[in-house]
């Protein structure tokens, strides 16, 4: 097939499909195309519409491509739409940020790093689709495993797991914005993408019960007190297969994981 008609065809396809595509799924598509080729013309659409300076981006995000727009045109964009941006709360980013860069982790090991009850915000992170049940950990209670979602990495414009800045880019990036950051209302919270839901309160309300998966991780928690080992990892994990984990991403999150570039 020609290039220029691939690159016409995967475009086309692009634009119809309402999440990202992986180069595997485009090339079932368009046929007897070999893997590179496709690839290649990804490639090269992506260089076209950065190089002509369009209204669209081909954005590589959880190992998929989707047309986006520029972030420079989100203004005019949502005053389109009117829709207002989604905001999270700095107790939904803490938590979403351990979960990210420690996954798998448990709920006991949330709470010890950020010192309060997440179970809550656990709650609206899997409500959202950003995390999910990955397994369960083998020890006492075998509580359950947290680990990240594609919504997540869609959410970030992320390609993947390995493109989260490191902890030193964060701590840079973060005395950064506190230096150049204005004044604000006591309501802004930091922004998130559109798509991953509303404000949610930073208060910790009442420990809800949750029966025997509340029993279970107290008991864990009482067990690393008493000198048990609890580092997360994936030492120890059981596949929840095998343990009846039921995964709450059954189904399908927004676009893919950083700004669009």
């Amino acid at each position: 097939m020609e290039t220029d008609r691939l690159k016409s065809i995967i475009e086309s396809l692009l634009l119809a499909a309402d999440e990202p595509l992986s180069v595997d799924r485009l090339k079932g598509v368009v046929g007897e195309v070999p893997r590179g080729e496709v690839l290649d013309a990804l490639r090269g659409l992506q260089r076209e519409y950065e190089d002509a300076g369009r209204g669209l981006r081909l954005v590589e995000v959880a190992n998929s491509f989707q047309l986006r727009t520029p972030r420079e045109h989100a203004d005019f964009v949502r005053k389109l739409t009117a829709v207002k941006p989604a905001r999270m709360s700095r107790a939904n980013l803490e938590t979403l940020a351990i979960i990210a860069y420690r996954q798998p982790v448990t709920r006991a090991e949330m709470e010890e790093i950020r010192g309060v009850n997440v179970d809550g915000v656990v709650s609206t992170l899997l409500e959202r689709r950003l995390v999910r049940i990955v397994g369960r950990k083998d020890v006492a209670g075998k509580p359950f495993l947290y680990g990240t979602t594609r919504e997540f990495l869609e959410a970030f414009n992320l390609k993947d797991l390995a493109s989260l800045p490191t902890l030193q880019e964060m701590e840079d990036m973060t005395r950064a914005e506190g230096e150049t950051r204005e004044p604000e209302p006591p309501s802004g919270d930091p922004l998130l993408p559109a798509g991953a839901g509303d404000t949610v309160t930073d208060r910790p309300g009442p420990e809800p019960d949750r029966g025997e998966e509340g029993a279970a991780e107290r008991t864990e928690a009482m067990d690393r007190e008493a000198g048990s080992p609890g580092s997360p990892g994936n030492a120890g994990v059981l596949p929840a297969s095998e343990q009846g984990a039921v995964d709450p991403e059954a189904g399908s999150l927004p676009g893919s994981g950083k700004a669009p570039g």
